[in-house]
């Protein structure tokens, strides 16, 4: 079951963005609210040096030390399911359809003043892969 927070919420949003684009029951629901909970909710899952400007500000800097036992710097990504583990594929997925979304729906993220912030999650999980790929054939997959 692990992931399956973070696919409700991809779901979610995407399903608010088409709803805005298709022009149902907009009067009635607040999507820019939904979106701008979705993201923070993102950022509620963040590992490692947190920056200044996190708007969950309940959540600490964690995972400083991940990998470095191993020689690698595995700093940073999600967590996944609220267990302090960092799953790669359904974090790849995870950001692969927020990014996807941010392509898609750019116009409609961009009238709800909510690119910068979908950017920031993009790159928050794009920065850790990087990492988690030091070298070629070398891809740390899980940290925990």
């Amino acid at each position: 079951m692990a992931g399956f927070g973070s696919w409700c919420v991809m779901l979610a949003m995407v399903v608010g963005v088409v709803g805005l684009k298709a022009g149902i029951a907009v009067a009635e629901l607040d999507y820019g609210d939904a979106v701008d909970k979705s993201l923070m909710f993102m950022e509620a899952q963040r590992s490692g040096k947190l920056p200044i400007n996190q708007r969950v500000k309940w959540r600490g800097d964690s995972g400083l030390r991940d990998g470095f036992l191993q020689g690698v710097d595995l700093v940073g990504g999600y967590y996944d399911a609220g267990d302090h583990v960092k799953f790669g594929l359904p974090m790849a997925y995870s950001v692969t359809m927020l990014s996807w979304g941010a392509i898609d729906y750019r116009r409609e993220m961009v009238g709800l003043n909510q690119m910068g912030p979908t950017l920031a999650a993009i790159k928050w999980g794009t920065d850790y892969f990087i990492k988690a790929h030091p070298q070629p054939n070398v891809l740390w997959a899980q940290v925990f």
